[in-house]
């Protein structure tokens, strides 16, 4: 199949851009983590086993990513996930240049079970000596990333890291072999190779808020957490796709996907692909509008159970709404002289309140 560039089409999102008050504060100390790491080099070129040069660092617009998506958070939880983003990021770029370009699957395995031995649940256990950037970061954040408020994060979010490097690998393999995985089972799969498994902890560390435990396994949370990473993952393979197919010669991706399980051309597995997306974001505004307000009656939810789960699917909004705006507008994904279609327009509407029913006149729950 012969692969032509592809304009990115508009992507809908009703919620409109939240910038954290604190991204100055987050822009003068970007890259000191990463330098610390060994991500980025002092000099123009990559030196040693740096990942990034300063310029393309500072390309990447990190921090905006960060402020974009967790505009509420206070400054120690905003670097925090900031680190999280460059780290996920370098491991992304790392594991392209070294495997992906090369096809070095021995090495890529190698690569990813070394990462395994960073990813240890219990609390206090011994790593191995980290020998280059992506390990030294994830040892580093291994140490940060569970604070007694989110220590019941600890397994969780190791079992989705180890789902997304895991899939690194699988997608070596997919493209190797080229193999083009088949749309029923690409969501599932795009859940764990995006990381967004960890997308509800950023949004937890962001707000201080949880789902209410006595619904977090209800059919409606678990369709409202998977349309939310449907979203995240998807729409990142529409932005990316360029940069992927052309580059990376990667056929893990939803345009690619869609073409070949339906048996259409490029051209029209775009406007395809964004229409899923903009379907699976239907679904988690119909759920978050419709279906949560008869979850919380009929499960009799408390005052302090609404205001918990209000606050945390308001800063889901929030998380799409800055995702949205990086994958529409950063220099990673758009070119700074790319036609004006390309730039992030802000969403008409706004993240609507919680229904009558569920929160009271002034807009908070009711008990």
């Amino acid at each position: 199949m012969t692969m032509h560039a592809v304009e990115l089409p508009e992507l809908w999102m009703p919620h409109p851009l939240r910038v954290n008050r604190h991204l100055p504060d987050l822009r003068a100390e970007s890259e000191t983590w990463a330098r610390e790491m060994g991500m980025v080099s002092d000099g123009r070129q990559t030196s040693g086993h740096a990942i990034w040069t300063r310029s393309q660092f500072r390309a990447m617009t990190v921090d905006q990513l960060t402020a974009w998506t967790l505009p509420d958070a206070a400054p120690a939880d905003l670097r925090l996930n900031h680190r999280f983003n460059i780290w996920a990021l370098a491991w992304d770029d790392y594991f392209a240049s070294a495997f992906k370009r090369t096809g070095d699957m021995q090495g890529a395995r190698e690569f990813t079970l070394r990462l395994h031995a960073f990813l240890r649940p219990e609390e206090g256990a011994r790593s191995p000596e980290p020998v280059n950037a992506v390990e030294r970061g994830l040892a580093d954040l291994q140490q940060q990333l569970f604070p007694p408020r989110l220590a019941h994060w600890r397994r969780d979010f190791n079992r989705a890291l180890a789902q997304y490097i895991d899939a690194g690998v699988e997608e070596l393999a997919n493209s190797r072999a080229g193999r083009v995985p088949h749309l029923i089972d690409y969501a599932p799969f795009r859940r764990e190779s995006f990381a967004a498994h960890t997308a509800p902890y950023s949004v937890e560390l962001s707000t201080g808020a949880r789902i209410p435990e006595r619904i977090r396994s209800s059919r409606t949370i678990r369709g409202l957490l998977a349309a939310f990473m449907d979203v995240m993952g998807l729409a990142n393979d529409i932005a990316s796709y360029d940069r992927e197919v052309h580059e990376e010669h990667d056929v893990n991706n939803l345009v690619v996907v869609l073409a070949t399980s339906l048996g259409i051309p490029l051209g029209d597995a775009v406007p395809a692909a964004v229409r899923l997306v903009n379907s699976r974001l239907r679904d988690f505004e119909q759920l978050r509008r419709d279906e949560l307000p008869l979850l919380v009656r009929r499960c009799g939810l408390r005052h302090e159970e609404r205001a918990e789960l209000e606050t945390w699917t308001g800063g889901a909004c929030s998380f799409l709404s800055g995702l949205h705006a990086w994958y529409t507008g950063a220099p990673r994904y758009v070119s700074p002289d790319g036609p004006p279609g390309r730039r992030y327009r802000a969403g008409a509407g706004t993240c609507p309140p919680v229904p009558a029913s569920v929160a009271g006149p002034g807009g908070g729950p009711q008990p």
